[in-house]
């Protein structure tokens, strides 16, 4: 449990330890300097408060803010954002806002699966995963042109979205021995990595590496496990 308060934060965060989408609300919360307490979920043991505040889902993220559930990691973004005002991740012009949004999708919907599209499998099939996810990867390259983050000089809500490329790209990379963010093809896509990851808040609360790389070679060896079996 981490608290930031003596007493019971109104606000709470049920996540795992690991889980990317969890991150990004910890980062949110942190960058806001909003109070809360942390629940750590065993997703193999969900417990009944879980199920009470997500009962669609079952799964984790879930903010609870003055006993009123919000799920699904990009619409707390949206809520925190609504709800404390200061430090904001999305700017004041409504073409920013909505082409942060864009992204933030554009993560969730093409990125990622890709890279895990490639993460699970081998050979010639790995090699035409990584060329979805680079193919993905060259608007992002674009789109940081003239840029330090994709929120301009501060990080923002995309930055937040696509933070998981920061550190659990490079996880991915050293478990299934696959390089996709080169610095050579993606100059700056490779400095926002290190730029994001070495940002004070978002350092102090990286999961520890070596526990990323034990789980994430669990779930590789399983995944493939599975697909052989099919």
């Amino acid at each position: 449990m981490e608290a930031h308060s003596k007493k019971m934060a109104e606000v709470k965060l049920f996540r795992t330890w690991s889980s990317p989408a969890a991150l990004r609300i910890v980062w949110a919360l942190k960058l806001k300097d909003v109070q809360y307490d942390t629940i750590f979920e065993d997703l193999s043991n969900k417990s009944p408060l879980l199920l009470q505040y997500n009962p669609v889902h079952k799964k984790v993220p879930v903010l609870v803010h003055n006993g009123k559930s919000v799920a699904e990691s990009l619409v707390i973004l949206e809520y925190i954002e609504e709800t404390w005002k200061q430090n904001p991740l999305l700017s004041e012009d409504p073409h920013e806002r909505a082409a942060a949004r864009f992204w933030a999708k554009f993560n969730d919907e093409k990125v990622l699966p890709s890279y895990w599209e490639a993460f699970n499998s081998e050979g010639k099939e790995q090699e035409e995963g990584i060329v979805k996810a680079k193919e993905n990867l060259k608007y992002l390259e674009e789109e940081l042109k003239g840029k330090k983050f994709f929120g301009g000089e501060h990080i923002g809500f995309a930055d937040i979205a696509l933070g998981w490329l920061a550190e659990i790209e490079n996880v991915f990379g050293e478990v299934a021995s696959m390089k996709v963010i080169a610095e050579d093809e993606f100059p700056l896509l490779s400095e926002w990595k290190r730029t994001f990851a070495d940002a004070p808040i978002i350092k102090e609360n990286w999961p520890p590496r070596d526990k990323l790389v034990t789980k994430y070679q669990a779930f590789r060896e399983a995944n493939l496990l599975s697909k052989a079996r099919k």
